[in-house]
């Protein structure tokens, strides 16, 4: 369910094959060059076409930020000012790229640097340069050096003072100096399975410390994590010689003992633990199905006061559908509790972040509750635990609380639906007061906007686009919106030259004939509306994202595109219990995951069928990867006489093999009667496998450790039991995304769909570039 970049080493792939019967390609021959032209479709061939397309930049300080800007000639680094909008070079480009090719011992493109390439200046003037998980030290002005930061050492998190940083070493929670490197031990008492700090999630499993300083730098905030009588997870590596087994704690659904944390406070000049005094909390989130859900880490429900006298934080119950507001004295370790949130399906506190706020100087909290049916704002006031007034109100989500000013009592927040007429998945930039009244739309163009504000809230970045419109990046003032620069404009001549063409948006109606739902639709270039063409659709079913993804643009979105030039109307569509959407929206199908949006699906296509008269509704293919690999074995299942042919990799088929804390929330507690019937029984897709009559391709990496391999064996062990063809590809050593098998596969499918949705004949072994394309 969660997609995550495989890191092991690729030994091969195991293809084994319990052939399809059906139809044998009878049709045409597709040649290389039709495969080399959907090839050209692909983000590593198009993305490097787009020029001036910046979509995220990088804050220094609150007057200027950097961004990699891209032209025919490759990248540039610049530098903006807030104070005249000007831009600059960032740095000297060629001389950091030798300095780093040269520390890093690989060379660097000085016009192409690596895409996980970032940089901060230190009060020295130096350049702390990441990638990737390496970190390094840069001197540009005389001879340009860079040296590599705590080489095989443990990664840390820096604190707010940028002068140490917290990182985990036997089960413990160290400190490290960064001016001296002195490394001091701040807990003792951490053991095997009961550390301090680690994050351990079952389905992800790291070794950054999970904390959260201090704005002082002076205390950090993290937890002992149990999980002693948590179940352990067992792969195997592939290898010459006797295997090499890995295993971890990973809770799973149902079980008696899962993971728990204990939370702590530790003062860091004196090295005193202050244990909370109350139970074990669960291993949960407001947010998602972990404690700490960002990609920069940190642990989102907890917030420190100002003074860092007090720490606000929420407590969640195992099934997310209890939530309790609490303050704990730093000090003492005592812990009240402000308010709680009781819901029939679940909670949660955003979209993309949690949205509760701490404002102890006031004695408020700002709170996220869709108890209206869409995603607004409450105030609270902290002594008495009761509600003053609801922030914002209405249809339309807060999506994401970007700043409090408490001085000033006003919020910035992105926000979806709250504009008519706009597409209501296109996200927004707004303000309102705390106490109520109107909002106010910072922009005002119909287009998703990016925002990135500046450290002290008086400015940001917003760069607007479209599926079909590329971004407009603009310097803006927070107060009101008005644009004070224009960043960069993308232009996409060289892209439209080289052949490409904009997916396109359309709605349908859903399974009960009156919600709107929202996709987009690829078709090949080349496209020939005389004539029939069979229809792929590509599925995500959520609950916590849809098919579509974003509504930013991308120059390929997937490989729909690329699968469109092999003759196939591709489509992504957003069903019913996908989020963004209303509460009622969203909890669609709660209880009943089975459901994977498929009823809308079907509902859609046969509308989209009626309404183009060459889409040929008696050939429809379906794929997806994780949950959509779990929703396309569903779908051919399912339904069998509507969908011919499936792709279905690393699917999370049955959620009682899958981590606890995703499925108990959309799904709800394991609950078996005395004929050991259970409400899980009607998810598990190896029960309906003998409905089986298409063709299904089931797809793993061996070593997936998000969704365990035994996911799919399930299916497979339901397949050979009830005497159905089907074909499988084990990928040996690769976890859940495919990493160096990903244009492997990507083959494998295409020449799936053409042979047997097609009905063609796919070129023998076309190889695809190795991804990604820097």
């Amino acid at each position: 369910m969660h997609v995550m970049s495989g890191k092991a080493r690729l030994c091969g792939v195991l293809v084994l094959g319990l052939l399809s019967s059906g139809v044998v390609a009878q049709g045409r021959v597709l040649t290389r060059a039709d495969y080399a032209r959907a090839e050209s479709f692909l983000s590593y061939k198009t993305a490097p076409l787009v020029d001036h397309a910046v979509q995220r930049v990088h804050w220094l300080d609150d007057g200027q930020f950097w961004y990699r800007d891209h032209d025919a000639n490759g990248d540039h680094f610049m530098r903006m000012s807030v104070a005249d909008g000007k831009a600059v070079p960032a740095f000297d480009q060629a001389a950091l790229a030798a300095a780093l090719g040269k520390a890093r011992d690989k060379s660097v493109d000085a016009t192409r640097f690596p895409h996980d390439f970032g940089y901060r200046v230190k009060p020295d003037g130096r350049l702390h340069v990441t990638l990737g998980d390496k970190q390094y030290l840069c001197e540009l002005h005389d001879v340009a050096v860079c040296t590599e930061e705590h080489a095989g050492k443990e990664s840390g998190v820096l604190s707010p003072d940028k002068k140490s940083e917290a990182f985990i070493r036997d089960w413990n929670l160290w400190l490290r100096d960064l001016a001296t490197g002195k490394e001091t031990r701040l807990t003792t008492d951490g053991i095997e399975d009961f550390g301090y700090a680690t994050d351990n999630a079952g389905w992800k499993h790291t070794d950054k410390a999970i904390v959260e300083w201090s704005p002082d730098s002076r205390q950090i905030a993290t937890f002992q994590q149990d999980q002693r009588q948590t179940g352990e997870m067992y792969l195997i590596k592939t290898k010459v010689g006797h295997p090499e087994l890995l295993k971890w704690k990973y809770p799973l659904v149902g079980d008696k003992h899962v993971t728990m944390i204990e939370r702590v406070i530790i003062d860091v000049p004196t090295r005193k633990l202050v244990r909370f005094k109350m139970p074990p909390d669960q291993h949960r989130s407001s947010l998602c199905d972990d404690v700490s859900c960002g990609p920069h880490g940190g642990w989102d429900d907890v917030k420190w006061a100002p003074d860092g006298n007090t720490l606000a934080f929420v407590s969640t119950s195992r099934d997310h559908k209890h939530e309790w507001f609490r303050i704990a004295d730093a000090r003492t370790g005592r812990v009240r509790t402000v308010f709680e949130e009781k819901v029939p399906t679940y909670y949660e506190s955003g979209n993309g972040a949690v949205n509760w706020r701490y404002l102890p100087k006031s004695h408020e909290a700002i709170w996220f509750s869709e108890r209206n049916n869409w995603g607004n704002l409450y105030l609270y006031d902290l002594d008495t635990g009761k509600l003053k007034h609801a922030i914002t109100t209405g249809a339309g989500n807060v999506t994401g609380v970007l700043r409090v000013d408490p001085k000033t009592r006003t919020v910035w927040f992105r926000g979806v639906g709250r504009t008519p007429g706009v597409n209501p998945y296109y996200r927004q930039f707004f303000k309102v007061s705390l106490d109520g009244g109107p909002l106010t739309l910072l922009t005002p163009e119909a287009a998703d906007h990016t925002i990135t504000l500046s450290p002290d809230g008086q400015h940001f970045v917003d760069a607007y686009s479209t599926p079909t419109m590329p971004p407009v990046t603009l310097l803006r003032r927070a107060n009101d919106g008005h644009t004070l620069a224009t960043v960069a404009r993308a232009d996409l001549s060289r892209l439209r030259a080289a052949g490409w063409v904009p997916p396109i948006p359309f709605t349908v109606k859903a399974r009960d004939g009156r919600t709107d739902l929202y996709g987009l639709m690829f078709k090949p270039t080349n496209f020939d509306a005389s004539k029939k063409s069979p229809i792929i659709d590509y599925v995500y079913p959520g609950p916590q994202t849809g098919s579509v993804r974003g509504r930013s643009f991308l120059a390929s979105r997937s490989d729909h595109q690329a699968m469109a030039e092999l003759g196939f109307i591709v489509v992504a569509l957003d069903g019913m219990g996908t989020p963004w959407r209303s509460k009622a929206f969203h909890d669609a199908y709660f209880g009943h995951i089975e459901d994977n949006t498929l009823p809308d699906q079907v509902a859609g296509l046969k509308e989209l069928g009626k309404r183009y008269p060459w889409i040929d509704l008696d050939r429809v293919g379906i794929w997806g990867h994780s949950g959509g690999g779990n929703a396309t074995a569903g779908a051919m299942f399912h339904y069998p006489d509507f969908f011919k042919v499936g792709w279905a990799e690393s699917g999370n088929h049955d959620n009682r093999n899958y981590e606890d804390d995703w499925a108990e929330k959309w799904q709800g507690l394991l609950v078996t009667d005395k004929d050991g019937k259970s409400n899980y029984d009607a998810q598990a897709n190896q029960s309906f496998a003998k409905n089986l009559k298409g063709h299904l391709m089931l797809t793993y990496g061996t070593l997936d450790d998000n969704v365990p391999p035994s996911n799919t064996l399930l299916v497979v062990q339901a397949l050979i039991k009830a005497n159905r063809d089907f074909d499988m590809i084990a990928i040996p050593n690769v976890h859940h995304g495919y990493a160096k098998a990903t244009p492997y596969i990507t083959r494998r499918r295409w020449d799936y769909f053409v042979r047997y949705l097609a009905g063609k004949s796919p070129p023998p072994q076309v190889q695809l570039k190795p991804w990604p394309w820097r």
